[in-house]
């Protein structure tokens, strides 16, 4: 079986710089259609975590508001870890245009009210209990506080 390396396994969580947007990588169809992957990093890996609730709380939103900002959305899903998301769509995009798509969406969820928030009922959700608006809405708070970077290693804020 020949050797799988996990990109973000290889990554120095050590030397980043969170909130910060970076392309992980790409990949082709066998059409040639181009499917991007991004590591939206919210916060700093081994430092801090957002919370459950939260973190659920800004995934629902994210799917909200990034999907009109960011051309051939397909997907933005959680860590595992809890400080920041996945972000796959068509097409390879610009860190920095994926960026500002970022900061106006959490300018957004600072603004929400919890009916604006989707799939909060149990018909919707596989875990409907489990929402913060507050918490969502205060790290948005955080990350624009500390603005977003299109480069993981240098502060290249929008």
């Amino acid at each position: 079986m020949p050797e799988i390396i996990i990109e973000s396994f290889t990554l120095d969580h050590t030397k980043v710089q969170a909130p910060y947007v970076r392309l992980i990588d790409t990949e082709s169809g066998e059409h040639g259609d181009i499917i991007s992957n991004y590591d939206v990093r919210l916060c700093q890996p081994n430092q801090e975590e957002i919370p459950t609730g939260a973190m659920h709380t800004l995934e629902h939103l994210l799917a909200l508001y990034l999907r009109p900002r960011v051309p051939g959305y397909i997907d933005c899903s959680p860590f595992g870890c809890r400080t920041g998301f996945h972000l796959l769509c068509w097409k390879e995009h610009d860190p920095q245009d994926i960026a500002v798509a970022l900061k106006e969406s959490l300018q957004e969820i600072v603004k929400t009210t919890w009916e604006q928030v989707p799939g909060t009922k149990e018909k919707e959700c596989g875990n409907y209990r489990d929402h913060s608006l507050f918490g969502a809405q205060e790290w948005a708070k955080k990350i624009l506080e500390k603005g977003i970077s299109y480069d993981p290693y240098e502060r290249k804020t929008v």
